[in-house]
């Protein structure tokens, strides 16, 4: 049975800015390979070597693709207008004959969770197999309707609290046979058509529900990446690496698993604690202190003595001395000596966000500051917790950034000089 898995990666990912501009927020590098081909190494992992990836009419991710060698079968089309779910797969029905899994682009641990899903296909061959996942907040979640055997008989989006059918929560992968068109054929033309079919599909044929107990990923907001770079350097990183062209100096202290690709450089005095991962050509400077779950991409150059942890810089990053907390750093960024990405809030409450105009509870009590490409951040400088700084911005001298700057803006704190006599 020849399984094709269809990757839903033409939405707008409007609420991943600034990290997002211009492009779909599966292409993002992590660890030396952008997020959506961490998934397909994934897939490719539990057997499946047959994709059809739906993107937006940028084409950025077929494009992004096309810059690696890749042993699979890859076939792109366009969803004209984010027209939802359904709207998307529908793209995808000339190239599925038989059975199909769908599901977003941002699983660097998809093989665990599809497995079981598979092993259960040739087992009882349903129509339908799902993945579930027990929860405390079902009224904020897709939640299934069950049977008495606990079987899936239907979807119930966020029900009304305490008149919920059941505590198991929708987790956004699924198994479904080519019948599934034919569901949808039948469904209301709206944004939520897909799971309008799926209600209907779950309702006449026979399904099967996983129940998984792991901590999956979500990539809703930018700083869920944090949660991505975690499964990749868990899941895919066994044990340290140094590449042939490497240079470490032998005054370097390097702990726990530490990935360093070729032509990277550590320099005297440096301290890099593991789990993390240094991209091709990059530089630690002197001094500089590197910590936990952190990922340094190609051609980064970081600082002497400059203090970096749980952070993502993508390529061409540059950083001199200064703190870095949690912090996202898009491509050639630079950011002068001195400055501060605080992480903690005064309170030790939760980092709330702006997002959209909106006040987004991030539920982390360390969140630095995300950070667009091709923005300029000078020497002095102090970034609030959880303030989102756009592409191609400016941000002038012991600037204190306190709101989030929009892209292809100047930002400034202005200061008052004062100069008074000497008194006697």
């Amino acid at each position: 049975m020849n399984i094709k898995a269809v990757l839903l990666a033409a939405g707008e990912s409007s609420r991943f800015w600034p990290l997002s501009e211009g492009r779909h927020k599966s292409t993002i590098k992590v660890a030396g390979i952008p997020i959506v081909l961490w998934t397909i190494k994934s897939l490719m992992k539990a057997g499946i070597n047959d994709f059809v990836v739906v993107q937006s009419p940028k084409r950025d991710v077929e494009s992004c693709l096309k810059s690696y060698d890749i042993n699979a079968s890859i076939e792109f089309v366009i969803q004209p207008e984010p027209k939802g779910m359904g709207d998307a797969v529908e793209r995808a029905r000339e190239f599925v004959d038989d059975y199909f899994l769908v599901l977003n682009p941002n699983h660097a641990d998809a093989h665990e969770l599809v497995r079981p899903m598979l092993s259960v296909l040739k087992k009882k061959s349903p129509e339908l197999v799902l993945l579930g996942k027990e929860t405390q907040e079902p009224w904020n979640y897709g939640v299934f309707e069950l049977d008495e055997g606990g079987n899936p008989t239907g979807i119930v989006e966020k029900p009304e609290k305490g008149k919920e059918p059941s505590n198991i929560r929708v987790m956004g992968i699924y198994l479904l046979s080519s019948k599934f068109f034919d569901y949808h054929e039948k469904a209301s033309k709206h944004h939520y058509s897909y799971e309008e079919a799926l209600d209907a599909m779950l309702k006449k044929e026979r399904a099967e529900l996983i129940l998984t107990d792991k901590r999956t990923t979500s990539l809703k907001y930018p700083w869920h990446i944090f949660d991505f770079v975690r499964h990749v350097l868990d899941l895919w990183f066994e044990k340290s690496y140094i590449g042939e062209n490497a240079e470490i100096s032998e005054k370097a202290v390097l702990k726990g698993k530490v990935i360093v690709e070729n032509g990277a450089k550590i320099m005297e005095n440096a301290v890099v604690k593991g789990p993390v991962y240094i991209g091709r050509n990059a530089l630690i400077g002197t001094g500089a202190l590197v910590r936990e779950y952190t990922t340094i991409e190609s051609c980064v150059m970081v600082g002497a003595n400059a203090e970096i942890t749980r952070s993502v810089f993508l390529d061409g990053v540059h950083v001199h001395s200064g703190f870095f907390g949690d912090t996202i750093l898009g491509e050639n960024t630079k950011v002068g000596a001195g400055t501060i990405f605080a992480n903690v809030r005064l309170d030790r409450e939760t980092v709330k966000v702006e997002v959209k105009g909106k006040k987004i509870d991030s539920g982390r009590k360390k969140l630095g500051g995300i950070v667009g490409g091709d923005t300029a951040i000078g020497i002095n400088c102090s970034i609030m917790p959880g303030k989102l700084i756009g592409n191609n911005a400016f941000i002038g001298p012991a600037s204190v950034v306190d709101r989030n700057v929009p892209s292809n803006t100047k930002y400034f704190t202005k200061f008052e000089k004062v100069i008074e006599d000497e008194q006697d």
